[in-house]
């Protein structure tokens, strides 16, 4: 019982977090524009983990 109200509590979060983003008028979020304030590190880690999880799915069974 407690994960079916965990459930719906994140999807009451969900809903909560889209009607504040729609009231305040964020329609639109440009990748490329957010991609211009991302450090060289943090762009570095995610390009080496989408690699890792790239390689996960082909190949290898992870154990």
């Amino acid at each position: 019982m407690w994960w079916l109200m965990g459930i719906g509590g994140l999807l009451g979060l969900g809903f909560i977090v889209d009607l504040i983003y729609k009231k305040k008028g964020i329609n639109q979020i440009d990748p490329e524009e957010n991609a211009k304030h991302v450090s060289e590190s943090e762009r570095v880690y995610m390009e080496s983990t989408m690699h890792n999880i790239k390689n996960d799915h082909h190949g290898s069974s992870g154990f």
